[in-house]
């Protein structure tokens, strides 16, 4: 049970070792500007590796439950599928679930682990494989393994990295998982949080902040929503920047060039934007984007 490409490398990886029954997955969607109607990332890969698929809006869909039941999984492994499931799936399989997160329980349990992470200033994160219960990331830990944070990773990278990893991991762990060889352990409550659903106005920047945690920002909401600031009515997208200081003491919010780069003053420095994008217009370096943006420090 997956949707996004960050559950792929585990599919494949589960494919190369075991009989996959079935693929869970979310339906389609719409997506950009046109609309397009896009299969999520798992459904595409079941498909190449001829595994049937179902995409029931929610698991209580009538003929779900009887579709688990016909396949008559030993296992169901769990990566960013992006439903809650219930006691009557949980006990469906005799092995119970499983699911692979995308951070070191009990920190960030929740929708957004890697976003949360990179939010924070966090430089260490990784996966851990527990056991599901009906809570919220709240089951026993089977195993985890760290991954160190790149002060350049974005949500992107790391992402990419984190996908690598539990592929890995639930290759490793679930044979000793079955054989009884590595037992459960209950998840200690001292240092547990929760990250929720992430929204498009999440990525608005606010410059009484630090410039640290707003470059923090621009790194944890690349690709979605983007980091965004807003100049008279319009909004413009950042996809990288980094803190500088402000020599000149300029007031947080006011406009200004750093060594040719466009920057806004934060409370204590100024985020330089190395990549963003006007309304309307590409992505572009912050020196091609001066360059033509006369009035940015008017």
């Amino acid at each position: 049970m997956g949707s996004p490409e960050i559950a792929v490398p585990a599919l494949k990886a589960l494919a190369e070792h075991y009989d996959v029954a079935g693929v869970v997955t979310q339906p389609d969607r719409e997506a950009g500007r046109g609309k397009k109607i896009v299969m999520p990332p798992v459904k595409e890969a079941a498909l190449a590796l001829n595994i049937p698929v179902i995409q029931p809006e929610r698991m209580k869909v009538p003929g779900t439950i009887e579709q688990l039941q016909e396949w008559n999984p030993d296992l169901i492994v769990v990566m960013a599928f992006g439903q809650i499931l219930r006691r009557n799936v949980l006990e469906l399989p005799r092995l119970g679930c499983l699911n692979a997160h995308a951070s070191l329980l009990p920190r960030w349990r929740g929708a957004s682990p890697i976003q949360a992470a990179i939010l924070n200033g966090d430089s260490v994160s990784g996966v851990t494989i527990m056991q599901m219960d009906p809570g919220i990331d709240t089951g026993p830990m089977i195993k985890a393994r760290e991954l160190a944070i790149d002060p350049e990773d974005n949500t992107v990278t790391l992402s990419e990295k984190m996908a690598a990893l539990a592929a890995e991991l639930l290759i490793e762990t679930i044979p000793a998982y079955v054989d009884g060889t590595l037992v459960p352990q209950p998840q200690p409550e001292e240092g547990a949080c929760y990250t929720g659903m992430i929204s498009k106005q999440d990525g608005m920047m606010d410059f009484s902040q630090s410039a640290e945690s707003l470059c923090c920002k621009v790194r944890a909401y690349n690709p979605w929503p983007c980091a965004m600031f807003e100049i008279n009515g319009e909004i413009f997208k950042v996809y990288k920047a980094h803190r500088a200081e402000n020599p000149e003491n300029l007031t947080p919010g006011t406009r200004t060039v750093s060594k040719g780069f466009p920057a806004i003053a934060a409370a204590d420095g100024l985020v330089v934007f190395d990549e963003l994008q006007a309304p309307g217009k590409k992505v572009m370096p912050g020196k091609a984007f001066l360059s033509g943006y006369r009035k940015w420090d008017n």
